[in-house]
């Protein structure tokens, strides 16, 4: 039978995979983005499972709202990374820096 423990445990590890890919990878912000995706999606596995293992639906509907904002976030994080690209030819992280403001 599947437990609580579980499934902090699969979180646990997602929430681990994209914090070390922020951290070791600072070249390709699409990589990036995907880390902060797993990030996200790690908070929503916790939310669920213990909405669930409480019998609460508060959990649940905070997962929702964390599902808009990830939405949002990938949405414009990639049209920035499109006007970006269109400008550079590029879109390396060491590149931002070079940005005029």
């Amino acid at each position: 039978m599947i437990g609580l423990s579980h499934y902090l445990t699969v979180a646990a590890i997602l929430f681990t995979i994209g914090v070390l890919g922020i951290f070791l990878n600072r070249r390709n912000v699409i990589l990036m983005l995907m880390a902060i995706e797993l990030i996200l999606l790690a908070v929503n596995i916790n939310l669920v499972a213990f909405s669930a293992y409480l019998g609460d639906l508060t959990g649940q509907v905070l997962a929702m709202f964390v599902l808009t904002v990830a939405a949002a976030e990938a949405a414009i994080g990639l049209a920035i990374l499109v006007i970006f690209f269109r400008r550079r030819g590029s879109i390396a992280v060491d590149d931002v820096n070079r940005m005029r403001g």
